[in-house]
């Protein structure tokens, strides 16, 4: 960075000392040079989350392998992240995540779509488990013209950058590191809990069972809009920790274009998200005609796509409002993510500024997840996917209402109190309705 601005500064201060003003110039040029080498090399960040969750017994006119269990129960989970990131060369960051988890969540992670808890994975255990979910290396490169400075966080360092730029990114992290991001509702450990409110669930995003994997994204930025592209490795079974190595015939790909605007001064984005993956899976139609509705026996080379609309809305000041609409082809089955095919969810998120709380954050918001005609008699036929499965279907919409109260106790320590209510858990009218009380604890530094 210096090196790109020396060359400019000293020509500009000989041109002002033949003018008579070398004092002013030499001072803002000392000022400059001094933001442009006071951003870090180096920064150092950890966080730490525990969730526990639980509800009362539920009635269910019947239940199958994949169902939520009906007489109540209570679950934790933990997660311990270390992030550390490195500035390699001018533009060009290396960073790298050493995640430890423990816990379980309700009912093995089954029974409801939009589950309840962003952090738990189906694999859950007793013992503390150790990954490294992310090791990237991000460039960044400045086609000229205005500069905007990105702030210091987890996984990016403090650095001063051209508004209109392009970014490389390679390595391993989740595809929602970059893509289908929102202001209110986008990580589960300080704003929504539930999956529905984290992510687009009708995006099949590539990644394996703890929801990361190999891939590569360019990104377009410029004044007013962001265009984005990645393509990401995909697992080998549905929802599985093995990759598929054959990546010319195994991948995900998906395209983002998102737009920045002001409405009545108040900041919004919309965001318009196209995916297309590639993988050995299954169809619903096939799995009806093959014993026992195994859907694992019918799997060949095949695709599945769709699209996703992600807003956000600045409504007054410390208010604001968002929403996802997602639809995909509903015709193979569920990989990565979830056995959702369309889903819509809106909600509210206000900071407590009004009641002299300004750190802490009330959220409420609903949403809804259903699935094609082809899967829904997939799942009547007694048909198993990657989160649902109860041995048959009396179909509805899958109803999600969710609130949470976020408590700033310290600098960035903050407990939570969630509640939600689940009706139709899994698409399943002879089942539910749920309600799942939670509490949730977070510290970062």
């Amino acid at each position: 960075m210096v090196q790109r601005y020396l060359p400019l500064t000293l020509s500009s201060l000989a041109w002002v000392v033949m003018a008579g003003y070398a004092d002013e110039v030499n001072t803002n040029a000392m000022v400059a040079a001094r933001q442009i080498t006071s951003s870090p090399n180096w920064s150092l960040h950890g966080q730490n989350t525990d969730i526990v969750q639980g509800y009362p017994g539920f009635p269910a006119e019947y239940s199958g392998p994949n169902s939520l269990a009906r007489g109540g129960q209570t679950r934790e989970t933990v997660s311990l992240d270390l992030m550390a990131g490195l500035r390699l060369w001018p533009g060009a960051e290396a960073h790298a995540d050493g995640l430890m988890w423990q816990g379980f969540g309700l009912s093995k992670s089954l029974g409801v779509d939009g589950f309840p808890n962003g952090e738990a994975f189906r694999l859950g255990t007793t013992v503390p488990n150790v990954n490294l979910p992310r090791v990237f290396i991000r460039q960044t490169i400045g086609l000229g013209g205005e500069t905007e400075t990105i702030a210091d966080d987890s996984l990016h360092l403090a650095s001063q950058v051209d508004v209109s730029r392009v970014t490389l990114t390679a390595g391993r992290l989740s595809a929602k590191d970059i893509f289908d991001n929102n202001s209110y509702a986008n990580d589960p450990r300080t704003q929504f809990m539930n999956w529905s409110l984290m992510a687009n669930e009708a995006w099949d995003y590539p990644a394996d069972s703890l929801g990361y994997t190999l891939g590569f994204v360019a990104e377009l930025n410029q004044p007013h809009w962001a265009w984005r592209y990645g393509v990401f490795q995909v697992p080998s079974d549905a929802n599985g920790v093995s990759m598929d190595d054959h990546v010319l015939d195994a991948w995900g790909m998906v395209t983002e274009l998102e737009r920045r605007f002001t409405l009545r001064d108040r900041p919004g984005t919309v965001r318009l998200l196209g995916y297309y993956n590639r993988a050995h899976m299954g169809t619903y139609a096939a799995a009806l005609e093959v014993p026992g509705i195994d859907i694992t026996q019918t799997r060949e080379d095949r695709s599945k796509y769709g699209l996703g609309l992600n807003l956000e809305q600045e409504l007054a000041k410390n208010i604001g409002v968002f929403s996802r609409l997602g639809w995909s082809d509903g015709h193979t089955e569920g990989w990565s993510f979830s056995d959702v095919d369309y889903t819509v969810n809106g909600g509210l998120s206000i900071k407590g500024e009004a009641w002299h709380r300004p750190d802490d954050t009330l959220g409420l918001a609903g949403a809804f997840n259903g699935i094609s005609g082809i899967h829904q008699e997939f799942f009547a036929a007694g048909g198993i996917g990657v989160l649902a499965g109860d041995g048959g279907l009396t179909y509805g919409w899958e109803k999600i209402l969710e609130t949470y109260y976020d408590i700033s106790i310290w600098r960035t320590l903050h407990a939570s109190l969630d509640y939600q209510y689940i009706t139709d858990p899994a698409f399943n009218q002879a089942r539910g309705p749920v309600s799942v009380f939670g509490a949730r604890v977070h510290w970062e530094f």
